[in-house]
């Protein structure tokens, strides 16, 4: 039986190997159009192992953190000088009889929650009130539809970032995470949560677009403020985003949304405070707690709000020369009200050099030190004035501590 078996098993695999041998033959000859360059098979990329799409990434890290995200809400009570006869306040300037009005504003920004004790970070110019501003309440507004009153702990107005905290900690979401910014790459998905144009709880998507870039915004004070290093992003990113979280798929937070182009020609360009400044800033507002309104540049500074010129403006200061930036506010003690600049100049050159918009002002004061001399050339009323300002630091502006500041007031119709 042996013998008879033996024989047969040899003959079966010997006939196993020459048709598998005909079988790659047949292959390679009739399937060439299926492999790749030199009958090579195509490359096939393997399924995630986990099985989870980046939607899905998105989805669930959107569903994590809006919880976490809460809208802010602003009351404001001022008050303005408004003149009895605009004819003589035109006349005689500020020195015009005037009556004082009380107003009230609402405004509306995004922030989230920072630790357990019910702080919440946001934007400096989302809390910080203007110089006018006698009270202002401040309610929070979370995910599930319930307030909370709040109350400035600590706030930057050089770095545009604030700390506000709520008393009622009583079944607060989860803090945030703060992700490291430093290992961010051009072209990741990027998140924005907030309440753009008072849409609460609103979710935009985009990417990371661009690392340091520079951009200008205008304080609560009236400022014109260089801030650099920023992250562009092209999730959109609309007024009440500011102060809301900008986060990755993984429900970090990668930066607080800021800004966008001012521009009615740009979409998708919206600027975020990146992370690991958003750290540094809120660890040193922890330590040091009221409203600081400098980051401590080193950038000399004059005190004037400005304006660039438009036929309205130029039509109400009686203004007919080319070129120029007009300066509409003045802080009382500030070089610029020392050397005697008022509310209605036009400033036409600096140091030589002619000044044709506020940001040619503020780019070329911002590249001097405090302590360094520029000498001005303006136009006043009608005639030329020459005058030489000592520069400070931009942290001795602080408006919120001054009396009420010199402020042009246009003629306004009976």
């Amino acid at each position: 039986m042996n013998r008879r078996i033996l024989p047969t098993l040899i003959i079966a695999l010997g006939g196993a190997v020459i048709g598998s041998f005909l079988m790659m033959l047949y292959a390679s000859s009739h399937f060439t159009g299926v492999a790749g360059p030199n009958h090579t098979p195509p490359s096939v990329s393997a399924a995630p192992l986990t099985g989870i799409s980046d939607q899905d990434r998105i989805v669930s890290a959107v569903a994590r953190t809006k919880p976490s995200v809460v809208a802010i809400q602003i009351i404001q009570n001022g008050q303005v000088v408004v003149p009895v006869d605009p004819f003589l306040n035109q006349i005689f300037g500020q020195s015009g009889p005037g009556v004082l009005r009380k107003y009230k504003q609402r405004s509306s920004g995004s922030g989230f929650i920072l630790d357990t004790q019910g702080d919440i970070v946001t934007n400096a110019h989302v809390v910080v009130p203007n110089t006018s501003t006698t009270s202002e309440q401040i309610n929070v507004v979370f995910a599930d539809g319930h307030k909370s009153l709040a109350k400035i702990v600590s706030a930057s107005v050089g770095n545009d970032i604030a700390i506000i905290k709520v008393d009622n900690t009583k079944n607060l979401p989860p803090p945030l995470k703060l992700a490291n910014s430093d290992k961010l790459l051009q072209g990741m998905w990027a998140i924005a949560i907030g309440e753009p144009l008072g849409y609460q709880q609103t979710v935009t998507l985009g990417i990371i677009s661009a690392f340091n870039r520079e951009e200008q915004i205008q304080s609560e004070q009236g400022q014109l403020m260089d801030f650099k290093g920023l992250l562009q992003t092209s999730a959109p990113i609309n007024p009440g985003n500011s102060g809301g979280p900008l986060i990755d798929i993984d429900g970090q937070v990668i930066g607080i949304n800021q800004s966008t182009v001012k521009s009615a020609y740009a979409q998708g360009i919206g600027f975020a405070i990146p992370s690991n400044q958003v750290k540094t800033v809120v660890a040193d507002l922890l330590k040091h707690p009221g409203v600081h309104y400098s980051a401590g540049s080193g950038k000399g500074a004059v005190g004037v709000q400005l304006q660039d010129l438009t036929p309205g403006l130029r039509n109400q200061i009686g203004y007919s020369g080319t070129g120029g930036v007009a300066i509409i506010q003045v802080l009382p003690g500030t070089p610029a009200d020392q050397a005697g600049i008022e509310p209605g100049d036009v400033i036409l050159e600096v140091d030589g050099k002619p000044m044709n918009s506020a940001k040619d002002f503020v780019t070329y004061i911002s590249s001097k030190k405090p302590g360094d001399t520029v000498r001005m050339v303006l136009w006043s009323q009608g005639v030329k004035k020459f005058v030489a300002v000592k520069l400070v630091d931009r942290s001795t502006l602080n408006p919120g501590t001054a009396q009420r500041p010199q402020q042009y007031a246009p003629p306004q119709s009976p």
